[in-house]
């Protein structure tokens, strides 16, 4: 089953073959229904996420408003990073938005193959520095783009989240209202 998964990963940084058994050892799948939350909001991160199907989020309450702060697609690597490298609990939670499967490795089982296996912990820094890129991006899209040009940036970057996610969670990721967003969508069509 995690088969798939490290062949991904494999193509993101090369790892031996005892280090592709040794991964592939840790790895483990579950069905997740759809609305479920993989981490609930005050839990400490100490697993990875990644999706062979389905969608999910990340979420976080601001003033009793429900914020998607991003989507993830099929192997894309989900964590609360700042609750993993710090220890603490996450003010923010992952929902799986439909019936997914998905598969979890533990970071303590994740980190004990680190000092055995150097070419893991290439991989998995490699992973972790291209999410903290996408944060930055992120975070510069709400700063320096207009709530059209972010709309057309998740269209062109993340197509399948327009076609599958609710309007609200659009929405809240846009950081604009379902009505300014029915006003951009009428504007495109």
């Amino acid at each position: 089953m995690a088969k798939e998964l490290v062949e991904h990963l494999v193509h993101i940084s090369s790892l031996s073959t005892e280090a592709v058994s040794a991964l592939s050892s840790i790895i483990r799948t579950q069905q997740v229904c759809k609305n479920q939350d993989l981490q609930q909001i005050g839990q400490t991160c100490k697993t990875l996420y990644f999706l062979k199907s389905g969608m999910a989020r990340i979420y976080y309450f601001h003033e009793g408003n429900d914020i998607t702060e991003g989507f993830y697609g099929p192997f894309c690597l989900i964590a609360r990073a700042e609750s993993l490298f710090a220890g603490l609990p996450s003010k923010k939670a992952i929902q799986v938005l439909e019936d997914a499967e998905v598969w979890s490795i533990s970071t303590k089982d994740l980190f004990a193959l680190y000092d055995s296996h150097r070419d893991i912990e290439r991989l998995f820094v490699r992973q972790f520095e291209l999410a903290y890129v996408q944060t930055i991006q992120r975070i510069e899209n709400l700063q320096f783009h207009t709530a059209e040009e972010r709309y057309q940036l998740l269209q062109k970057d993340q197509p399948e989240v327009l076609r599958r996610a609710p309007l609200k969670f659009i929405a809240s990721y846009l950081g604009i209202t379902q009505v300014s967003l029915s006003r951009i969508r009428a504007k495109r069509t």
